[in-house]
């Protein structure tokens, strides 16, 4: 195609408010106020926007990091106009949480967030000292828009199930997980894996997201 044609096809989308995809990988925030986004997501912006970095502080409205280097480190986009954000290529996913909903979300995968969501970083208490990723989950509760990302096309299991917990994305609230472990699977690998510990969801009633992919976390 020429030049013109180019830009045209691939121009920024007309209208929109609030969360809208630019294309699978690419999530156009239209800010008007404050936005909370994953660190280093930007990828452009228009407009008059400032960012604040920040690794600390309370759950509602400030912004905090985990510890284990779950990826939870988030900036504060503040202004007025058009911010790109993505991540490595992963699919975006657009949720909107009703009032009182929530959902937890491995903080590697979380992109960004209306302010009007509260959230908080919790340890998951319940598989604490396993070998087993996702200790730390960032719980967001709506109202709100939030945006998560996936390798691949997601696939949404009801419990219970049990995942192998590097590709686990996220689950709803009324499920926790335990630890499974099946020592038989890691002397048939000959190596501590995924499949030789999987969170183990047992409650009825919910439902946890799962991609196509075994997503490392940067202390793994």
């Amino acid at each position: 195609m020429d030049l013109d044609e180019f830009v045209n096809e691939n121009a920024p989308k007309e209208g929109g408010e609030g969360f809208q995809l630019e294309n699978s990988k690419l999530l156009d925030v239209a800010l008007e106020g404050t936005v909370m986004a994953k660190a280093g997501s930007m990828v452009a912006y228009t407009g008059e926007i400032s960012f604040e970095r920040k690794s600390a502080g309370g759950a509602t409205g400030f912004l905090k990091k985990a510890v284990t280097g779950e990826g939870s480190v988030m900036m504060q986009a503040q202004g007025s106009g058009h911010l790109y954000v993505a991540d490595q290529g992963k699919k975006v996913q657009i949720l909107e949480l009703d009032a009182g909903e929530e959902i937890s979300v491995n903080g590697n995968d979380v992109l960004a967030f209306e302010d009007s969501v509260d959230w908080d970083i919790r340890t998951i208490d319940s598989i604490a000292g396993a070998s087993a990723g996702g200790l730390f989950n960032v719980f967001l509760e709506g109202p709100g828009y939030v945006a998560i990302t996936t390798h691949g096309r997601p696939l949404v299991v009801p419990t219970p199930v049990r995942t192998d917990p590097q590709a686990t994305v996220a689950w709803s609230s009324n499920v926790s997980p335990g630890v499974n472990t099946d020592r038989n699977i890691k002397g048939f690998l000959g190596r501590s894996s995924g499949e030789t510990y999987q969170l183990d969801f047992a409650q009825e009633g919910g439902f946890v997201i799962v991609q196509p992919f075994e997503e490392t976390s940067p202390q793994q």
